[in-house]
């Protein structure tokens, strides 16, 4: 049996994509369309202070094309925190004209594919930068970029047939790519083996979004991603800051 990978994980992360029905919502009275999205506001709210306590994070991105119109990205320590959050919000009244439309459950982890940075010895949950990443803060950049990903089982492009050393080199090389967006792109990986469809979900955070192209293009020609890699739907999406919820939802 090959060597398995070891993870350190962080929150739990849940994409809560929702599709609006805007036929129904139009027939809402514009003082009851007020009041659904004062309730909305005020749920942000409480999600702001439990940020602010440093317990978990939380984002708004509205979606294009037809795949959804909103996307709700949670982390919590818990997966009972992230179900909370998840209830809380089908419970309120705009729920009603918020339709699922995808979701993905996973944890932020790090490997030990890249676990030689760390000095011998050390706790890596010590480590500042291992905690950033950990439990990451999630920027107010213009433009979100999210999917799932798995590493191949076929044949001889089977990703966990190969030797821990061999798979080490290979995604080293890949990270090596993703280090020269340093400062353009944030990225956050969710492990989701044993938690959703895929393996990883893939979040990256840039305010120019043809960053998004321009590495998703190169990582297509490392060999990792070339021979290993097989992906989901990509989901795209614009920043909205929570004073501008009302905006979006104007009729």
């Amino acid at each position: 049996m090959n060597e398995a990978v070891k993870t350190l994980d962080g929150w739990f992360s849940l994409h809560d994509f929702r599709s609006i029905d805007w036929p129904a919502f139009r027939e809402v009275s514009p003082a009851d369309r007020d009041s659904m999205l004062n309730e909305l506001q005020n749920f942000l709210g409480d999600m702001d202070i439990t940020k602010k306590m440093g317990e978990g994070e939380h984002t708004v991105y509205s979606i294009l094309g037809q795949k959804a119109d909103l996307l709700f990205f949670t982390l919590r320590p818990t997966l009972e925190g992230l179900n909370e959050v998840e209830n809380q919000l089908n419970k309120m009244r705009i729920a009603d004209y918020l339709l699922p439309a995808y979701s993905y459950v996973s944890v932020v982890e790090l490997s030990n594919y890249l676990a030689n940075h760390m000095a011998k010895g050390e706790d890596p949950l010590q480590n500042k930068h291992v905690r950033e990443r950990l439990y990451p803060e999630l920027p107010p950049r213009k433009h979100i970029c999210f999917y799932p990903m798995t590493k191949k089982r076929n044949g001889v492009d089977n990703w966990y047939m190969l030797p821990m050393e061999e798979r080490q080199v290979m995604i080293r090389d890949h990270g090596a790519i993703g280090r020269t967006y340093a400062g353009k792109i944030k990225q956050i990986i969710g492990g989701s083996i044993g938690l959703d469809d895929f393996e990883w979900g893939v979040t990256l955070f840039a305010d120019d979004a043809l960053d998004f192209k321009r590495i998703v293009t190169e990582m297509r020609f490392d060999e990792s991603s070339a021979r290993f890699a097989e992906f989901g739907s990509f989901l795209v999406g614009n920043y909205i800051a929570s004073d501008e919820l009302s905006l979006f939802f104007r009729i």
